[in-house]
């Protein structure tokens, strides 16, 4: 398995990623690691799969998310997703995908106004496609969020469309699996916390599993995502 991560001025969890990734990959028996390229590189080697970590690209000008959109690497991103390669987004990673036009939906600010950072639970959707292939429907995990605009939105034909397709991947819950408005760290919209392009081969999530992907930090239920991308994409 080859894996690309897209760096961008702001970007601050590109490390964290490499190193959940490249741990995932090792634990498979792959003999490389993941690569990192630049947001001006629009030419890169063909991989697997595509990563946009979280962080503050181009210091969240304009909107968080939409000045990466436009990025020469980006647009590469954009061709390469929509021939089919995966491409994960997390946290602003999330945001550009939206930008993009590559995940349908807006990530507004936080209903509190205020940035947000704790580790909330998660209630995973549906079993589709490589990003949940780790998981089991319906599990519960726990994962950190860090974000200030990390308040999905969608028009209300369109939340039935994402509904009826299974396209909402996790949802913000408590630790019963119960979508409460308490359980909700920003306000999303039924509790979206990540969703899926119609294909499933395109996923944006605000938490950051990578951030609890070894017991050394506290958990490692973030985990099984790279575990099960290694699997599903080898």
């Amino acid at each position: 398995m080859k894996a690309a991560i897209i760096v961008f001025p702001g970007s601050n969890c590109d490390r964290d990623v490499r190193v959940a990734l490249a741990a995932a990959m090792a634990r498979a028996g792959a003999k490389n690691e993941p690569i990192m390229v630049w947001h001006k590189e629009a030419d890169f080697p063909k991989v697997d799969l595509i990563v946009l970590p979280g962080g503050f690209s181009y210091g969240d000008y304009l909107r968080c998310g939409a000045m990466a959109a436009h990025s020469p690497a980006m647009h590469e991103v954009a061709r390469r997703a929509r021939a089919g390669v995966p491409v994960l987004g997390i946290c602003n990673g999330f945001q550009i995908l939206t930008e993009a036009g590559l995940l349908p939906g807006v990530l507004m600010r936080n209903a509190s106004l205020k940035f947000v950072c704790r580790v909330v639970r998660l209630r995973v959707e549906a079993r589709q496609g490589p990003f949940t292939h780790g998981y089991a429907a319906g599990q519960v995990v726990r994962v950190p969020v860090a974000h200030h605009d990390g308040n999905y939105f969608a028009g209300d034909e369109e939340m039935e469309r994402l509904e009826e397709r299974g396209q909402i991947a996790f949802r913000y819950c408590d630790a019963a699996g119960d979508l409460t408005s308490a359980a909700n760290p920003n306000g999303s919209a039924r509790n979206v916390a990540g969703v899926f392009n119609e294909a499933k081969t395109v996923l944006g999530l605000m938490p950051h599993p990578e951030r609890l992907a070894d017991p050394a930090l506290g958990g490692a239920d973030g985990r099984p995502m790279f575990d099960g991308l290694v699997e599903a994409l080898s």
